[in-house]
């Protein structure tokens, strides 16, 4: 029976050998045949290797974003969590700043993580400045999730938010919880010196969250004076006032 080139090329992006799916992928892309656009939309969302899964998304951005966009925007409310996060993905890819409304408060609090996190990292892309404030509200409801990959992406996410996510990140380093105290100085620390790295100013935020402001900053002199050799200066025992947790009031965004 004869086969047209599509259906082969949907063949061989199924097939069970991943550099056979690899080789079809880079064939698919580049060749864009929008009559395949389905066919790499459903292989995103089951594609088990990272590597085939990027060259899907190449091949797709290789289409012409007026058909691409639609159909990505449904993905957006598929079931399948790893729909969602490609969704996301070739949205990051695309770059157009006019899908900002689609990227929902459910997106940025989608219970599976790697979700979650794409929907941080494109939402800080995508977002306009006039609404930088309004996400790092969203975002900062968001710290304190996670392991120390997801809380990095958070962290990094609101970084890239700039001056915006200040008052947020204050407000939230005074939260009962101490984990999301943490997060927000650390996420602060990062923020004004990006090259502390993100382990450093966790330890040194949860010093804080322990001792207060003021007993951390004559800690930390003690053991800067002895390693100096001299004599460390008297330490302020007063406590840190406890702030009020913040909270996430803003309207959930347009969906495409």
């Amino acid at each position: 029976m004869n086969t047209t080139p599509n259906t082969r090329a949907a063949q061989a992006l199924s097939a069970k050998d991943t550099s056979v799916r690899l080789q079809a992928a880079l064939a698919v892309g580049s060749n864009p045949d929008p009559e395949l656009l389905e066919t790499l939309i459903e292989r995103c969302a089951v594609e088990p290797d990272f590597f085939v899964r990027d060259m899907l998304s190449w091949a797709l951005i290789r289409l012409p974003p007026e058909i691409t966009l639609p159909r990505i925007c449904q993905e957006l409310d598929s079931e399948r969590p790893q729909a969602r996060g490609q969704a996301l993905h070739l949205l990051s890819k695309i770059g157009d700043r006019s899908t900002w409304p689609w990227i929902t408060r459910d997106m940025l609090r989608d219970a599976d993580d790697q979700v979650a996190r794409t929907a941080w990292r494109v939402a800080a892309m995508l977002v306009p400045e006039r609404e930088k404030g309004d996400l790092a509200d969203a975002l900062v409801s968001q710290l304190g999730r996670g392991d120390r990959g997801v809380r990095l992406s958070l962290s990094r996410a609101l970084v890239d938010l700039g001056e915006a996510v200040e008052p947020a990140l204050e407000e939230a380093a005074g939260h009962p919880d101490p984990a999301v105290a943490a997060h927000a100085r650390a996420t602060e620390m990062l923020r004004r010196d990006p090259e502390a790295g993100f382990d450093a100013a966790i330890e040194e935020a949860e010093r804080v969250n322990t001792l207060g402001p003021r007993r951390a900053a004559a800690a930390a002199a003690a053991v800067a004076a002895t390693a100096a050799g001299t004599e460390a200066p008297e330490a302020d025992g007063s406590p840190e006032a406890d702030g009020s947790p913040e909270a996430d009031g803003s309207p959930e965004a347009a969906h495409c």
